[in-house]
């Protein structure tokens, strides 16, 4: 036999083996499991201390349950495995894989021992934060896809990149089984940087995110007089990031190696510029209103932020903070739902306090922010970060505050419709693993 005719007797056992698997997981036969049950991979920004994470993890989690049954095998990696077991318990059904920094191998691994991938981080196709985060979700991908392993990206969002990156994301993301984003400006971005894999919009997974425990006593023992009502301000520090790769740095402005934080003389001293624009609104809000500030972290890194505005201040014994290395995720939501007036840089904060239509003011610093805005209605209410931020920020808090329930029907209304579209993450799950002929294992979705 030549070397032409044992090449291709290889290639047609190869093609053989490949169709052999496709038909395989198109009966929904042969899971991975020893129980023949599904074993389902989360790929996302798990065990950051970071709390809109942590709901849309927890939902995310209970959409598969629904979805498949509490027998379903889901795996969650993780970076920081300390942090995660804070507030999810392993069990039969659920385990914690911690994975290193350098994650390339482990998520191959991971990937190739289950059926199904799913990238649940909410900021999955952008490098704001860092691109190393964005090259973790398209490596799973091209793994999941290598390996003929279906992977969704589940009610995620698109925003900033680099050219280098938008050329991976048209590359890799194509190759998605299905893409489901959280607003129709995400959509609309991936599809115009050239991205043809099957797309369907919904709305963010922490919509659906339960809280039964009342906790609003948080407020009362961390000192904080409530009587006079309180406003809320989840700050973040726009000039952390992004995150870049590095062997060595400062420790201080390390997260975890070998990524650190963007730090420079320039950047320090526009986190002070920051932190006192944000102190000043406060002390004014203290002065003029006679309300109490609570400082949310939503994330652990925006401590530092929280403390120097609290420095900054006249009116301190009038201020906590608030953080989610504290708190989690369902303490941070009564919090957000005790308030009389949200600001905000964060995402979650918006979405979490939503269902108790507390009125919110959001200063914006990525698509994130806007898009949601854009879609509940609130679009006047989204301020840029410039130069005139807090000029434009002094005149929407006084008119909130003038008229609490000015937006109350727009709040009531997005919330509805955002939740009602959150429930469709589900729905397309159910679909997409209906037609892959998982019948067997999939239960009835409310």
């Amino acid at each position: 036999m030549d070397l032409q005719e044992k090449t291709t007797k290889i290639f047609i056992q190869d093609y053989n083996h490949v169709k052999t698997i496709i038909k395989t997981r198109k009966k929904g036969e042969n899971f991975k499991s020893p129980n023949n049950i599904p074993k389902i991979l989360l790929v996302g920004y798990n065990g950051a201390n970071n709390t809109g994470s942590e709901a849309r993890l927890i939902s995310i989690i209970e959409d598969v349950k629904t979805v498949l049954g509490s027998e379903v095998q889901i795996t969650v990696p993780t970076l920081n495995e300390k942090n995660l077991r804070r507030y999810l318990n392993e069990g039969p059904g659920l385990r914690i894989a911690p994975i290193p920094s350098i994650f390339f191998y482990s998520i191959r691994k991971l990937v190739k021992e289950h059926d199904l991938i799913l990238l649940v981080e909410g900021s999955c196709y952008m490098d704001t934060w860092t691109s190393a985060l964005l090259w973790a979700f398209l490596w799973a991908t091209r793994c999941a896809y290598s390996s003929r392993i279906p992977c969704i990206a589940y009610a995620v969002d698109s925003g900033k990149l680099s050219r280098f990156n938008k050329y991976l994301v048209k590359r890799e993301a194509s190759k998605t089984d299905l893409i489901i984003t959280r607003t129709n400006s995400a959509k609309e971005r991936l599809e115009n940087i050239g991205v043809t894999a099957p797309m369907k919009v919904t709305a963010d997974c922490a919509f659906t995110f339960k809280t039964n425990e009342h906790t609003l006593n948080n407020l009362h023992e961390s000192g904080l007089q409530t009587g006079n009502g309180v406003v809320g301000l989840a700050v973040v520090d726009f000039h952390l990031w992004p995150v870049v790769i590095r062997p060595w740095g400062k420790k201080e402005y390390l997260y975890k190696w070998p990524y650190y934080f963007s730090r420079s003389k320039m950047r320090l001293a526009k986190s002070e510029d920051l932190a006192s624009g944000w102190a000043e609104e406060a002390d004014r809000i203290i002065s003029e209103y006679d309300k109490n500030i609570a400082l949310i972290c939503m994330e652990e890194v925006d401590e530092p932020l929280a403390n120097s505005i609290l420095d900054k201040m006249k009116y301190s014994s009038k201020v906590r903070i608030f953080s989610s290395s504290q708190f989690n995720a369902k303490q941070m939501t009564h919090i957000l739902r005790s308030l009389d007036l949200l600001m905000t840089s964060r995402y979650h904060a918006g979405i979490l306090s939503l269902e108790e239509l507390i009125p919110q003011i959001a200063v914006g610093h990525d698509t994130r922010l806007k898009g949601f805005y854009e879609e509940l209605g609130l679009i006047d209410y989204l301020i840029d970060y410039t130069p005139d931020v807090w000029r434009i920020l002094r005149s929407k808090v006084d008119e909130l505050m003038k008229i609490p329930d000015k937006n109350y029907e727009v709040l009531k209304q997005g919330y509805h419709d955002h939740y009602l579209r959150s429930l469709e993450n589900r729905m397309l799950l159910k679909e997409f693993l209906d037609e892959r002929g998982w019948n067997s294992w999939l239960k009835t979705v409310k």
